[in-house]
Formats: structure tokens, sequence, C-alpha cells
């Protein structure tokens, strides 16, 4: 066993609750742990935000969950979920759902239009985008610009004027402070 400082167990272990607690006893991935959370202003409209979720070998991601905060969404023309490979490739997207209302503080889970079976563990970017006059704020926190060499963004935007269709790859990312909560299932 590899000694980590002054603490002999092993921290993947210890650390399982920030992703569990609370959560009942079926498959979840989720980006953030439910403490800690507030309202986020992560959207633009048109504008694709993604973040990083870690997924296992094996997992089967049918569906991707936000929550949206004290905003709902105001006069949405457009709007889903994305899941991309670790390389920013495009793997599956939700049906866009269109003019379909989202109120505050509202859990969507949108299924998949192809369920994905993970055959390499790693971090898996998770996306959303909303086209509206007002996008809705989502659950989620605030995260600092990466500061080593090769750390990467926690939430990013990327592509603009985006309605339908979610792009192919995440091309240019840009840093994006607010983190929102994402839960794969």
């Amino acid at each position: 066993m590899t000694v980590h400082g002054a603490y002999r167990g092993i921290p993947r272990d210890d650390l399982g609750y920030l992703n569990s607690a609370g959560r009942p006893d079926v498959f979840h991935r989720a980006n953030l742990p439910r403490v800690g959370l507030d309202d986020v202003a992560a959207l633009a409209t048109g504008v694709m935000t993604s973040v990083d979720l870690w997924l296992n070998e094996g997992d089967l991601v049918t569906n991707l969950t936000f929550v949206s905060a004290g905003t709902a969404a105001g006069t949405p023309t457009n709007w889903w979920f994305a899941l991309y490979d670790p390389t920013g490739a495009l793997m599956a997207q939700t049906a866009d759902q269109t003019s379909t209302a989202w109120a505050a503080d509202t859990v969507k889970t949108l299924a998949l239009a192809t369920a994905q079976r993970i055959t390499r563990s790693g971090k898996y970017k998770a996306a959303i985008n909303v086209t509206a006059t007002t996008p809705p704020t989502l659950v989620g926190t605030v995260g600092a610009k990466p500061v080593l060499s090769g750390e990467a963004n926690l939430s990013q935007t990327s592509g603009s004027g985006l309605t339908t269709t979610a792009p192919a790859t995440i091309a240019t990312p840009a840093f994006k402070r607010q983190v929102p909560l994402v839960i794969a299932t």
C-alpha cells in the first residue's frame, strides 16, 4: 500500500461519499458532490457548456441530468444535452427539446439518442446547450482556472449560435468559472 502523508487508507475509498452521499443505490456518476452547490449562471444562449465527468469502463450511460436553479429558461427555442469522449468527439446527443419549458428549481433528465457503453475509463465531457431569450441558471459551483501545467478546465464553453445539433467536436474551448452539476445514469 502506498502511504499518502499521514493517511494510511485508500483515498478513493475514503472520498467515495462525495459521489454517492444521499443518492439511491443505482448506477450514477456525478461531476460534483451534492454539498456546497448554489445557483450559477453557467449558460449563455446558443453557447455549449461542457464539464468533465469521470466514467468507468463498462458503465452504460443512457441519460444525462442537469438541474435548473433560481432562474427558469425564458422563451427557449432549442436545448439539449450531449456526451463527448475524452478526445472531445461527440458520442451521443439527446433530442432537441425545442420550446419545451424548463422551470426554475427543476431536474431535467434526458435520454441520449443511443445509450453509450464506456470502453475505457477516463474523463468524458457532459455538455448542455440552451438557446433562449434567457437561459436558466443551473445548480453548480464556481471553479478556479487551471493553475498547473496539464490541468484541464473544470467547465468550458465552445461554439456559438448553436440550435438543434451538438457540434461533432468540442472546438476551441474557453475556460468557464461556473461549473454545473451533471449526473449520468
